[in-house]
């Protein structure tokens, strides 16, 4: 069995026994069946991973004895913030994961002018807690050490005005612009996606007066769970660690 890595906010030191929460524990010992002096992996998002072996192992609760600590990145060269229009039911889901394990560093979900899904008081806070447990999921399966951040929702103008990237993608399938057409980027990538039905005209002018470069990836249309992904694979492709 591969050994499975768990990620825990606390800290991490060779020697130490942590008791793990009891999310983690509750999946080591009951949905994984381990049972003391079988290994795990650790990692708490302050870069490296430690190796250690349950000492303790009952329903629901589980302690790690840590013994090594790998200095081990798999962090991408490139910064990639996304910010993407909310999407209805699991889209967001899938968008967190997979862009997780694409390696990106920031995502922001955006109101949009065409955004359908309504967010605010305990349900948004409850909602962004899942967005980041699923990007958690995504680091513990993908070996990657650090987490990106997920934002609070926030209004499409807002972020725009504050957004500091060294290059400003908006996707736009009526762009004549490529990716193989620009010149690497001397510091954070932002790139601009929107929901079901993407983002207005008004919006797309609006991005562009925010020094946004309107991007195009081939001749089809691509909805809005697939465009972030294949934008984010041809950036690491271009410029990232995916070549």
């Amino acid at each position: 069995m591969r050994i499975p890595r768990v990620y825990s906010p606390q800290p991490l030191s060779i020697g130490d026994c942590i008791e793990l929460e009891a999310g983690a524990a509750r999946h080591l010992t009951s949905v994984l069946r381990m049972t003391s002096g079988q290994p795990v992996c650790l990692f708490n998002g302050r870069g490296g991973e430690y190796s250690g072996e349950l000492v303790e192992a009952k329903k629901g609760k589980a302690s790690v004895a840590i013994n090594h600590f790998a200095d081990v990145d798999r962090e991408s060269p490139l910064c990639i913030h996304l910010a993407i229009g909310i999407s209805r039911g699991e889209r967001m889901d899938w968008i967190m994961q997979k862009a997780t394990e694409l390696g990106v560093s920031e995502i922001t979900p955006l109101f949009t002018e065409r955004c359908e899904v309504k967010l605010s008081g305990d349900r948004l806070g409850k909602k962004v807690r899942h967005w980041q447990q699923v990007a958690i999921s995504a680091c513990e399966q993908s070996q990657r050490n650090s987490v990106p951040q997920i934002n609070n929702p926030i209004l499409l103008e807002q972020w725009q005005q504050h957004c500091e990237a060294s290059l400003k993608l908006v996707l736009h399938h009526r762009s004549a612009k490529s990716l193989g057409e620009m010149s690497p980027p001397s510091g954070e990538i932002a790139l601009l996606i929107g929901p079901e039905g993407g983002l207005s005209e008004r919006e797309i002018e609006q991005a562009t007066s925010f020094d946004f470069l309107p991007l195009a990836i081939g001749p089809r249309v691509l909805r809005t769970e697939t465009a972030p992904l294949a934008a984010i694979s041809i950036l690491q492709s271009l410029w990232g660690d995916m070549s």
